[in-house]
């Protein structure tokens, strides 16, 4: 493959900017004649606005090799090159090939957001037939039940923004851009899998790719069926209440050893799990249990730190949204040019370090989206943000939060971070009664009640109510916003507009614990159990999730033993 990058191709309606990248492949290679080619990555350079342009890389396919490789010879220039694609390749099939018919201990998943539906297909697709148990619904109906809440009714706390299919990632903006380094095609693989489901071919090549919720509906149904269809198994509205280990006798660790010593080599080993489906419960016996319980599974944290699984406390980031009118982002993004007109809504990052040394920072900025009511306990309000595919909402919002260290909830505890998540929840619940409290920055940064909304009405899912998000939060988060602001409104005039809106508490943002495991990703004290995902600690996103899903699936493939 002839790999040509840096091509730059001004802001212009679709079928052009095609024909303009087209023709500018044919000039960089000296071709009469378009070759084959694929988008490798599109990325947006708005540095001197309005003067805007897309800059493409792609991938040119000639008949055979060696003329690509005489061709980037002649050529020489330093952005045309010969490169080859990573290529996802599934894993062998370990030590044991799992038939459906005959194979009575399948590994069990529980949790089928990115994490546990990746985990799932890969393990399908390689024979196993997985079982996957999920505390919420299936997504069709999931949808209904949340919409159902929005709209005044009760809370279901089983099946909510936080838990149900497709994880919490579901209620979100669908963002797929990861850090994480992928050396393996992982990325790529994840991204096609969800196009052959439904989503835009766009994502295989934007640098912040995105599906929206509505389309993410469509695309984890479709996983499931083709899961369902190569021998998996859901079961839905099915919670883990319980899980028991037994202990084995390393028999050839101890063979010339006195038996008194029996005891320094034995390890546990996942032996059943308890699932509680409509008030009754059923024991399942498997060797092999996927942790992929997101990171608001609070009750399942307690069952396994009952259970004695190796589990620590980690740090993590709680804040609060906030929301602009999507024109004043638009205008600071890309200017007043015709190029403007032209982009869709644009997405914003912030980053800022106070004076105490503390980073503030945007996070699951959502253009043209809403702030939703994302609770999942009773008596507990937390927030997220939304957006559809078409990102037409009339604000644009984002987290706005800051570091949280272990050191702030003063405890070895690993459960103490949950125990500060919900004190802020609670407060803010207990001023809203379960509705979304908001607040004008104007109000925030003074620390007093807002009566009424500014100029910028918010856009929620859920009941809104006007309070002092400020006086929920403990004094450095609110200090630390507050710094950052007047840098914030440098970088995006209008930003720290009194009339802002804010909403709290942001307090998902990730785990705050993290399952211990080794190298072989087994937790660190319990052989078969895997712990897996952003509710472990080892994920921050979709993309991340799924991989580490992906990562997971192939290690009980290599570890698997009859």
């Amino acid at each position: 493959m002839i790999e040509i990058r840096n091509i730059k191709v001004r802001i212009m309606p679709d079928k052009q900017e095609i024909q303009e990248l087209e023709h500018q492949i044919l000039k960089k290679l000296r071709l009469k004649k378009l070759p084959r080619y694929d988008i490798i990555k599109r990325s947006l350079d708005a540095r001197r606005k309005p003067d805007i342009f897309y800059i493409y890389q792609v991938g040119v396919y000639l008949e055979n090799e060696d003329r690509e490789k005489n061709l980037v010879k002649k050529i020489n220039d330093k952005n045309i090159m010969l490169t080859t694609r990573t290529i996802y390749k599934l894993p062998g099939h370990g030590s044991v090939y799992c038939e459906t018919s005959d194979y009575k201990k399948r590994p069990l998943i529980i949790g089928a957001g990115p994490a546990g539906l990746f985990c799932a297909y890969i393990l399908a697709l390689c024979g196993y037939a997985p079982i996957i148990a999920e505390r919420g619904s299936m997504v069709e109906e999931r949808m209904v039940k949340v919409n159902d809440y929005w709209n005044g009714k009760e809370l279901d706390p089983e099946c909510n923004v936080q838990f149900g299919e497709g994880g919490a990632g579901t209620f979100s903006d669908g963002k797929l851009n990861t850090q994480v380094k992928d050396k393996y095609g992982r990325i790529h693989f994840v991204l096609e899998e969800f196009v052959k489901h439904g989503a835009s071919p766009e994502i295989l090549y934007d640098n912040k790719p995105h599906i929206g919720t509505d389309v993410l509906v469509s695309v984890v149904s479709g996983m499931r069926k083709e899961i369902e269809e190569l021998g998996g198994e859901f079961l839905f509205n099915t919670k883990v209440t319980d899980i028991e280990f037994e202990d084995v006798i390393l028999e050839e660790m101890i063979a010339d050893s006195d038996i008194d010593e029996q005891n320094d080599y034995k390890k546990k080993i996942v032996s059943r799990v308890k699932l509680s489906h409509n008030g009754i419960d059923t024991w399942l016996e498997t060797n092999n249990v996927v942790l992929a319980i997101g990171h608001s599974a609070r009750d399942t944290f307690s069952m396994l730190f009952d259970n004695d699984v190796s589990m620590v406390s980690k740090d993590f980031a709680m804040g609060v949204r906030i929301e602009h009118p999507e024109n004043i982002i638009r205008q600071a993004m890309y200017g007043d040019g015709e190029a403007a007109k032209l982009l869709p809504t644009p997405p914003y990052k912030l980053t800022y370090q106070t004076s105490q040394g503390r980073g503030v920072y945007s996070f699951c900025m959502c253009p043209g989206g809403y702030v939703v009511n994302a609770s999942s306990e009773v008596g507990y309000t937390a927030v997220n943000g939304m957006s559809y595919s078409g990102r037409n909402g009339a604000n644009s919002n984002s987290a706005l939060i800051v570091t949280v260290k272990r050191e702030d909830y003063g405890s070895d505890d690993p459960l103490a971070g949950v125990i500060f998540q919900r004190k802020l929840e609670k407060a803010v619940f207990e001023q809203g009664k379960g509705r979304i409290v908001v607040q004008r920055y104007g109000d925030f940064k003074n620390n007093v009640h807002t009566k009424d909304i500014g100029s910028i009405t918010p856009q929620t899912k859920g009941e809104y109510v006007c309070g002092n998000v400020a006086g929920c939060l403990p004094d450095f988060i609110r200090d630390a916003i507050v710094e950052a602001m007047p840098a914030f409104d440098k970088d995006i005039p209008g930003f720290a507009n009194d009339d802002a809106v804010m909403s709290g508490v942001e307090s998902r943002t990730s785990s705050p614990i993290r399952i211990l495991r080794g190298k072989d990703l087994q937790s660190e004290n319990i052989e078969g159990l895997y712990p897996c995902g952003e509710g472990a600690g080892y994920a921050g996103g979709i993309m991340s999730a799924a991989m580490d899903g992906m990562k997971v699936a192939e290690a009980i493939i290599a570890n698997r033993k009859e």
